[in-house]
């Protein structure tokens, strides 16, 4: 499981054999690995990505934030060592306000934090499916019979995450976008 790859490629391993072990029909588990599955895989490494993204980004923000008034306070305090500190003052700036501005713009914490959320429901309705447990938890009932019920659940669930993504992800950016043109 190392690596960014790993854990995709080990969920795919691990809920495709689960997937495989289940009394379904081949069209009920084809929905599995290309509806539920795929989306899971693919939020899941959406999340990473965006969660690495934001990291980045607010340590650069974090530590330029404290570094730039440690670098003025040095040219105020001269010794010969003006220009270099210029400098690196000058970059140092222009490093936090990249980093500020492009988290900003692109929101990878709201967005890392939307596709975590959503992957971890898509994850725990699979694993009370495969269980039959919470609300797949019928007296005999077989996964082939609750079928319809999950596949239902999953396409809610997609759907709800694709009307958060556009009302509330891109709204939040459209936004931002709109105050940085008019300031």
């Amino acid at each position: 499981m190392a690596g960014k790859n790993g854990y995709g490629a080990w969920l795919k391993q691990e809920f495709g054999d689960l997937i495989e072990a289940l009394d379904l029909d081949e069209m009920q588990k084809r929905f599995l690995r290309s509806r539920w599955l795929d989306q899971v895989i693919w939020m899941e490494g959406k999340a990473g990505e965006t969660q690495r993204r934001h990291y980045r980004l607010r340590v650069t923000t974090l530590v330029g934030a404290i570094v730039v008034p440690a670098l003025v306070s040095l040219e105020a305090l001269g010794g010969g060592i003006g220009v270099g500190v210029r400098v690196a003052t000058l970059v140092a700036s222009v490093l936090v306000g990249a980093s500020a501005a492009l988290e900003q713009f692109f929101r990878f914490g709201e967005r890392w934090k939307h596709y975590r959320r959503t992957v971890e429901q898509l994850k725990s309705e699979g694993w009370l499916f495969f269980g039959l447990s919470g609300a797949y938890a019928l007296d005999g009932a077989s996964h082939a019979a609750l079928f319809p019920s999950f596949a239902k659940r999953v396409e809610e669930l997609i759907q709800s995450d694709v009307e958060t993504f556009v009302t509330e992800v891109t709204a939040e950016q459209s936004e931002g976008e709109a105050s940085a043109g008019g300031a």
